[in-house]
């Protein structure tokens, strides 16, 4: 017969005191303070007896969670929304989770949470929005060891996969619709105008490069607000305020305005509500124009016009773009594993509403109060 195995419960009778205690102090496990005369004395019985420690069973990490990492300029926009349910959405249904860092603009931010991915380890990595430029080549060495999908303005050089947006052409489109209900004097109210937003600037040059073929360019008026706004947390009004606050500004020092244009549909809510504030009609008056097609698009007093550009579905093709990649990296075909780029693109769409219409050329100016 073999020997019998001493069991925990051997060494309490031999040490005089509670399984339980012999089950801590050999596992190290002090929830409780013991002294070292108990300590020494369940040890010695132990070795006495020739207790042989169990072998832990290795907890499953095999099954490791399939995480993904989602990295946001900014929550309170709608459209990033929209982009993390796109994303969301393919995630889910291929079994992954969600890791969103919301850099909130910040550089400190952005760069705290791209040296976390070493350790962290995420099976991928989604920028919604172009990575700061200061950081790009910590981002192209990320995606040596790491996939990495960028929704990024087409117009950028980056070495890396990318669902493109060209907001330039976001720009003509609007343009071109305000040109062809006869619009000559209008306004673009914007975010900060800087170069490390410059997927914002591409938008806008668009849009002056379409008058500006119409050899009108000096008619358009550019607001866009201070740069401080960038460096502040934005809060859930934050764009909308820059629409409102700036189109007040914008009606105190002209008034033959005949169409204003927001960068994006929050600030162009932010437009209608400062408009209807100061008793304008809009399109009566003057027609107001978004970009991104957000859900609140179709739920504002007058539904607004707007250009689609399929957000939800690009979050979801960046989605699909790290699955490809994954795929690609275990399923071995040879020693060489394929390098390939993947580049997406839709062709935005002009959605005309409620809130923008012909140039009514009886209408007289508004008068100055």
């Amino acid at each position: 017969m073999g020997k019998k195995k001493v069991t925990s419960t051997d060494i309490a009778k031999a040490a005089g005191v509670s399984q339980s205690t012999v089950s801590m102090v050999l596992n190290k496990k002090y929830n409780v303070s013991f002294s070292k005369e108990t300590v020494e004395k369940v040890e010695r019985a132990a070795e006495e007896l020739g207790y042989v420690p169990q072998k832990r069973k290795a907890h499953r990490q095999s099954k490791k969670e399939k995480l993904l990492v989602v990295f946001c300029s900014n929550l309170t926009n709608p459209y990033y929304v929209m982009l993390l349910q796109g994303i969301e959405s393919r995630a889910k249904e291929q079994g992954f989770g969600l890791f969103v860092c919301n850099t909130q603009r910040d550089l400190r931010m952005e760069e705290r949470y791209l040296k976390m991915m070493w350790g962290l380890k995420p099976l991928g990595i989604i920028y919604t929005c172009n990575p700061s430029h200061c950081f790009m080549g910590l981002v192209e060495e990320l995606s040596r060891q790491i996939p990495v999908a960028i929704i990024n303005n087409q117009n950028e050089k980056l070495n890396v996969d990318a669902v493109e947006l060209d907001n330039s052409k976001l720009g003509r489109m609007m343009a071109k619709h305000l040109l062809e209900l006869g619009h000559r004097k209008v306004a673009y109210i914007a975010p900060p105008l800087t170069t490390r937003q410059k997927q914002r600037s591409k938008r806008v040059e668009g849009f002056l490069k379409k008058f500006e073929e119409a050899g009108i360019k000096e008619d358009v008026i550019i607001k866009a607000a201070k740069e401080e706004i960038d460096s502040d947390v934005a809060h859930i009004d934050s764009e909308y305020k820059i629409g409102f606050e700036l189109t007040q500004e914008l009606l105190s020092e002209t008034k033959d305005i005949t169409a204003i244009v927001g960068l994006n549909d929050m600030i162009a809510f932010g437009i209608l509500d400062a408009l209807q504030e100061m008793k304008i009609k809009v399109p009566g008056e003057v027609s107001v124009m978004g970009c991104d097609n957000t859900l609140f698009a179709r739920m504002h007093k007058v539904e607004l016009t707007t250009i689609e550009h399929f957000v939800i579905f690009k979050g979801r093709d960046a989605c699909d773009i790290i699955m490809k990649k994954i795929a690609a990296h275990y399923a071995k075909y040879s020693d060489i594993e394929p390098i390939s780029t993947y580049h997406v693109e839709y062709e935005p769409k002009l959605i005309v509403r409620g809130t923008t219409g012909y140039v009514k050329t009886s209408a007289k100016k508004r008068k100055t109060k």
